[in-house]
């Protein structure tokens, strides 16, 4: 999804404080677990969600995934507010 930002921020359906930086984890989501081995490991995004409430295991930043063919139809669930 990286790149996007404008139009998911912009029509308010996440509140992403630091615009698409990955530096405060207001974007975190849920992925649908039917989709784990097609998402990259969290790389960037691992110090930012330990401190979430709300991690689960498929739990990301969303300014941080990249949309591909093997994402097609993923889920995600936008997290509570910490």
């Amino acid at each position: 999804m990286q790149g996007g930002g404008e139009a998911r921020y912009g029509a308010g359906i996440l509140l992403a404080l630091c615009g698409d930086c990955c530096s405060c984890a207001t974007c975190h989501v849920q992925a649908d677990p039917l989709f784990a081995d097609k998402l990259p490991p969290p790389v960037s995004e691992n110090d930012l969600l330990d401190s979430a409430d709300y991690r689960t295991a498929m739990s990301r930043l969303s300014c941080q995934l990249t949309v591909n063919a093997g994402l097609e139809r993923l889920r995600i669930i936008i997290a509570p507010d910490d």
